[in-house]
């Protein structure tokens, strides 16, 4: 059993020693390995537009907040004119 163990560890390191390392080709292109111009410009116009839209939620969600605020202050004061109007 342990003689069978090593021979097939024997068997895979002589396999292992015989996988010649990879290459690279004689036809190596800069194209092949980097999104190239084409590339960096789709990778910028998402950043472009991701930035625009977080910029856009920012304004809504601010814009959301006033309008609650200044409703509240509205029914605030309307509550207190009401009030005002009861106690006379």
């Amino acid at each position: 059993m342990i003689a069978t163990a090593l021979g097939s560890a024997q068997n895979l390191l002589v396999l292992a020693a015989s996988t010649p390392m990879p290459t690279p080709g004689p036809d190596f292109n800069e194209d092949t390995v980097t999104p190239g111009l084409f590339g960096f410009i789709t990778m910028l116009v998402i950043a472009v537009a991701a930035v625009l839209l977080a910029v856009d939620m920012v304004r809504r969600v601010r814009r959301t907040t006033y309008t609650a605020q200044v409703t509240e202050r509205l029914d605030a004061e309307e509550a207190e004119r009401a009030e005002r109007s009861t106690d006379r």
